[in-house]
C-alpha cells in the first residue's frame, strides 16, 4: 500500500482488547500507540499476552504499529533529573516498542530550557540520547523517530532545516528517523496551505536529511495560522491547512508507502471520518 492510513488508539484496557478494535472501528490501516502514561515518568512492565496479541493481530492484518514516547522528555533540559528520567523513559518505550512489534517510537525534539545556548543543549543531546541508538542492535529493533515541535519556547527543532544539527549531534544513526507532523510544521512557519506550500516543505525535508529518513506522518490539519507556533490540531480540511496539501503530500516523491497517523478531535466518529477523508484524497488519482 502506498500509504497506510490510521491513527492514534486509545489502550487503558489492553493494547490488543481495546485498541485494535477502536483501530478497525475507525478504518485504521496503521496504529500509534503510548505503552505508557504519556505525562508522567512511569515505566510499566506490559502485559506478555496483550503484547503477543497485539503484535499476532497487526502482523495478520499488515497493520505497521508506532509508539509515540511520553511528552516529558527533554533531552535539552537544564534539569539533570529531567534528562536522566528522558533517558530511562525514551529506553522504556524503545523497549516495550519492540516487545509489541512496533515499527518506530516518536519523541518529540525538546527545547533549550533554562536560558542556555542551543549548542549547549544539542550537545547534550548528543551525550545522552546518543548511546540509546546504539543500543538498537537487534534486527526487530524500532527506529528512532524524531517530531519537531510548533516552536514555541526554546524548541530545538521546529523548521525542517532545523533537523539538520538534531541529525549531526547524533551523527545521522542508521535508526534515526523523521516523525512529521503537518500540524507543527505549519505552525513553525511552513505554509502548507499555499500554492506548492507541501511540496516545497517535503523538498526542504529530503534536501535536509536526505530521502529515506521520513518514516511516519502525524496528518493533522491546524487551528491555528502558519507561523502561529502554537500546536492546535484540527480535523482534516477543517483548519488552516485544508484539504488539498494533504492531496499533494500523497504525491510527493519522499511520502511513498509512508504511514499517515492522524491525532485531530471528535473522538472515534471524528477520526473515522478523517481516516476515511485521506484515504479518499489518497485514492482520488
Amino acid at each position: 500500500m502506498r500509504n497506510p492510513v490510521g491513527g492514534h488508539v486509545p489502550v487503558a484496557g489492553g493494547l490488543a482488547k481495546v485498541g485494535l478494535p477502536y483501530a478497525r472501528e475507525m478504518g485504521a490501516e496503521a496504529v500509534q500507540v503510548f505503552v505508557a502514561n504519556p505525562r508522567g515518568w512511569a515505566t510499566p512492565v506490559g502485559n506478555p499476552a496483550e503484547d503477543e496479541r497485539f503484535r499476532a493481530e497487526c502482523a495478520a492484518a499488515s497493520v505497521p504499529a508506532y509508539v509515540h514516547a511520553p511528552y516529558l522528555i527533554n533531552f535539552g533540559s537544564h534539569t539533570e533529573a529531567t534528562v536522566e528520567r528522558s533517558v530511562e523513559s525514551l529506553r522504556h518505550s524503545l523497549r516495550r516498542a519492540r516487545e509489541i512489534g512496533a515499527l518506530g517510537v516518536v519523541v518529540h525534539t525538546g527545547s533549550a530550557t533554562g536560558g542556555r545556548p542551543r549548542e549547549r543543549a544539542l550537545a547534550q543531546v548528543r551525550t545522552h540520547l546518543r548511546p540509546l541508538l546504539d543500543e538498537l542492535t537487534h534486527d526487530d529493533d524500532p527506529f528512532l523517530l524524531l517530531e519537531s515541535t510548533a516552536g514555541q519556547g526554546a524548541s530545538l527543532c521546529s523548521r525542517t532545516w532545523d533537523f539538520g544539527p538534531y541529525f549531526e549531534a547524533l551523527d545521522s544513526h542508521p535508526r534515526l528517523g523523521v516523525c512529521l507532523d503537518t500540524c507543527h510544521i505549519h505552525a513553525a512557519g511552513h505554509d502548507l496551505s499555499g500554492p506548492e506550500g507541501m511540496r516545497q516543505t517535503l523538498d526542504l525535508l529530503v534536501d535536509t536529511v536526505g530521502a529515506d529518513r521520513l518514516k511516519l506522518i502525524h496528518a493533522n490539519d491546524s487551528k491555528e495560522a502558519a507561523g502561529a507556533h502554537k500546536d492546535r490540531h484540527a480535523n482534516i480540511g477543517a483548519g488552516h491547512i485544508g484539504e488539498e496539501p494533504f492531496r499533494e503530500l500523497f504525491s510527493h516523491p519522499a511520502t511513498a508507502g509512508v504511514p499517515l497517523i492522524i491525532e485531530t478531535p471528535g473522538g472515534k466518529d471524528g477520526h473515522a471520518a478523517d481516516v476515511a477523508r485521506l484515504k479518499g484524497l489518497r485514492d482520488r488519482d
